[in-house]
């Protein structure tokens, strides 16, 4: 692992311990969004998290970071991100469920989310959903060796400008790999600096939160479980991103172990 102003490029070794972690990340965020149904607690999806993580031979990478409480993070409707699993919250038809997971196995780690509807939705949530997943693409098109990190957020803002959804910008993206949080940051909004230069071997946690109201965001008291500030839903789906020398590889696409 070489770092580079303030990007870390990760070692052909790196990038093979990297590759297991992020696909055993994915099949944990599969897995976990096809057995979650209304009636479970959220309790009682960190459970079935912990569980799953367990089967891959990995250790959550969340669970005691910063102090973390829980396996995942679970966010419900208007959460936004890190909510936290909790016997007292029901999940309900028509709920839509942020898991957020991330798999340590053997000193490398994966991190990926996505929303899943419990049911039907209206027409609006599903607008937001699915322009959420556009958005990651979208700047996951632009993770290009010789592009730079403004090029990715600009593809992300433009997708949810056209869309009229706020851009969370509290929380952006990151580099990952070795660790759960490396530089650069990956905002999910443009500004006036390009910021660092893509280069093969950087692996980039590209994850847009987008919102049907206000980006303007709250912490609850809890000190983890982030909520818009109008109560209107939001939505957040996460690749981990390989740069290369000709097109990114998606290290957390969906895949069977």
């Amino acid at each position: 692992m070489v770092s580079a102003r303030d990007v870390i490029i990760h070692t052909p070794e790196e990038i093979s311990r990297i590759r297991i972690a992020a696909q055993a990340t994915a099949v944990v965020r599969d897995e976990l969004a096809k057995l979650i149904e209304p009636g479970m607690t959220t309790k009682d999806v960190d459970i079935l998290a912990g569980r799953l993580i367990a089967q891959t031979g990995g250790r959550s990478s969340f669970l005691g970071y910063a102090g973390y409480p829980g396996n995942v993070c679970i966010s419900v409707n208007d959460e936004v991100v890190h909510g936290i699993g909790v016997d007292s919250r029901v999940l309900r038809e028509g709920d839509i469920v942020s898991l957020d997971v991330g798999v340590e196995i053997n000193g490398a780690t994966g991190d990926t989310a996505r929303t899943v509807p419990l049911g039907h939705v209206s027409s609006q949530v599903e607008h937001l959903l699915a322009t959420t997943e556009e958005a990651l693409m979208n700047g996951i098109k632009q993770a290009l060796a010789g592009n730079h990190i403004g090029d990715i957020s600009r593809a992300v803002e433009q997708t949810a400008i056209k869309a009229k959804l706020g851009v969370v910008r509290d929380y952006v993206g990151h580099g990952c790999g070795i660790k759960l949080h490396e530089p650069p940051e990956v905002p999910n909004f443009q500004s006036r600096f390009k910021g660092p230069q893509l280069v093969p071997g950087m692996v980039l946690a590209i994850e847009p939160m987008f919102n049907l109201g206000t980006w303007k965001v709250k912490t609850e008291r809890d000190g983890w479980t982030v909520r818009t500030c109008d109560g209107k839903w939001s939505a957040h789906f996460e690749h981990l991103v390989l740069i290369t020398e000709e097109t990114p590889e998606i290290l957390t696409w969906p895949k069977t172990m």
